[in-house]
């Protein structure tokens, strides 16, 4: 492998380029720059050769082709053991080109800007640049190319041991790095267009989002996990890009290794417990809420959630949307516990966990809007992607139906509503028993209605007697009602909808409850 002579440096992103190019030059290196980069280099005593000088040939159209020159790309792609294509360089007084500093116009950054014009935006979409990388990176064993400022550090240190060579394995690297982000940046492009319209009068950016033809998705692998749904099966998370507090970007404190069943129970108890505003606890078992509470205390809510069901809290993942202080994990820690997230700890609670080593805590920004305003949901399938907005649908009070003779009392609209938001991330079907800060009864993912209904009196470890109940959906049959009035329940909150309402409804008037249409079916599958 032969010694760089020359390398071309065009960045948008200026950070560490100085010293870089300072430390090629140490080398021997010649550098080729253009524009902006040209001039901090030159600016601070490095000499380069501008690109035009080099090409004999001026920058055109406002600077839209400046390295889309012969010169260039043939000193890019020649193969340096071909015979041939040095030959033709010769001929033709081309010098190769051995490493390539590139990155890209900010167009993710400029499209981020709301008030971007469409034209502003194209103007950021970069030619030159991805032509280069992939240019560079084809030839990658004659040629280094350098996408990120992050790899100018490991690239001189390589060179300064390796009297000035770079390894094969290293131009692998970079290689493959280049293409990963030339991909990046093209579906960027593609789903900022994607949310274009153009009619006769020009373009138009829509506020809603759509659901493009091609879909292009972009997760960074972010970790291996222990394993998958089942200890025989391998699993891998990767991460999306975005600063919505979530369960994907938490960091963890202490404990194992993740597993995949950790990080689905991780979203399901954070995504409940970021329904309230007072505090509240969540605990979460098989991804289904096996405790819900509020209460005066983060300690309080979670005696509460506990005494719901405090045989399947067992090996439970736990979530609160405050600061966990020591009286809570000195609760929490009487009991075996898989998980913890929450928007923090307290040094002194973080100290009680300490004492157990395995727990894993983890700790997510805390959240101002409790009800993000956007985002797709997915479920992969074998052939393909089914696609749907995330349901953040909320109850509004003023088109709630009372449908029933006695209308509900105001502690049983707190109760109901409480009912409601936890029933929404039960599995379907799903039936609820409340009162208005705890979960008395929990029917999850049964085939039937009433057998759901069942099920949850059957679960319950506290009175019935007095409590509300949810329905993720209409009762099909008045069996469903006449259930819960058996059980003790004083009022019902559900869709409605069924062809066989009225049943329902004279149901809940036989027994003096009260229900509550919403019109807003809430399935979780």
């Amino acid at each position: 492998m032969k010694k760089m002579k020359r390398a071309l440096i065009s960045v948008s992103d200026k950070s560490g380029v100085v010293e870089f190019a300072k430390g090629l030059k140490k080398h021997g290196l010649e550098i080729l720059s253009t524009g902006g980069t040209a001039r901090i280099l030159t600016e601070n005593g490095i000499e380069v050769q501008e690109v035009s000088d080099f090409t004999g040939h001026p920058e055109l159209l406002d600077g839209r082709v400046k390295t889309l020159h012969p010169k260039i790309h043939a000193g890019l792609l020649a193969k340096r053991d071909k015979p041939e294509h040095m030959e033709q360089l010769k001929k033709e007084h081309y010098p190769t080109i051995d490493m390539v500093v590139v990155n890209l116009y900010p167009f993710e950054q400029k499209v981020a800007q709301p008030d971007t014009a469409f034209e502003e935006a194209v103007e950021n979409i970069d030619i030159g640049g991805p032509t280069m990388l992939r240019s560079a990176a084809k030839n990658f064993e004659d040629v280094v190319v350098i996408v990120s400022p992050e790899d100018y550090h490991s690239i001189l240190e390589e060179m300064d041991n390796n009297a000035g060579l770079i390894s094969i394995q290293t131009r692998y690297r970079l290689m493959q790095s280049v293409f990963q982000h030339t991909a990046r940046y093209d579906r960027m492009i593609s789903r900022y267009l994607a949310c274009v319209s153009m009619n006769d009068r020009g373009p138009r950016i829509e506020v809603e989002p759509t659901f493009p033809k091609v879909l292009m998705l972009e997760y960074e692998k972010a970790q291996d996990l222990r394993y998958g749904e089942n200890a025989h099966q391998q699993a891998a998370f990767y991460r999306e890009h975005t600063d919505e507090p979530c369960a994907g970007n938490a960091r963890q404190l202490q404990g194992k290794r993740l597993s995949y069943n950790n990080m689905v129970d991780l979203e399901a108890a954070l995504e409940l417990v970021k329904e309230f505003s007072v505090p509240a606890a969540v605990i979460i078992k098989h991804t289904n809420p096996c405790g819900v509470a509020t209460g005066a205390s983060l300690a309080e809510a979670y005696e509460l959630a506990h005494e719901t069901d405090p045989v399947s809290a067992f090996g439970s993942v736990l979530a609160f949307n405050q600061t966990v202080d020591s009286p809570t994990a000195q609760k929490i820690v009487s009991t075996f516990v898989e998980a913890v997230i929450a928007p923090g700890f307290a040094k002194d609670a973080i100290t009680i966990f300490e004492k157990k080593a395995d727990l894993r805590l983890m700790e997510v920004s805390p959240w101002h809007d409790n009800r993000p305003g956007h985002g797709w949901s997915f479920k992969k399938l074998i052939g393909g992607l089914l696609i749907q907005d995330r349901d953040l649908t909320d109850l509004d009070r003023s088109k709630m139906k009372v449908v029933t003779k006695r209308a509900p009392t105001e502690k049983e609209l707190r109760a109901l509503r409480f009912a409601w938001l936890v029933t929404k991330h039960v599995k379907s079907n799903a039936i609820v028993f409340t009162t208005e800060n705890q979960t008395v009864g929990i029917g999850a993912g049964q085939m039937s209605r009433v057998g759901s209904t069942k099920l949850a009196i059957m679960n319950a470890r506290l009175p019935l007697k007095g409590t509300v109940v949810g329905s993720d959906a209409f009762f099909p049959f008045r069996d469903g009602v006449d259930a819960v009035a058996d059980a003790g329940a004083t009022a019902i909150i559900q869709p409605g909808g069924s062809i066989r309402d009225e049943e329902s409804i004279t149901a809940a008037d036989e027994h003096g409850i009260a229900m509550i249409f919403t019109g807003i079916r809430q399935f979780f599958h």
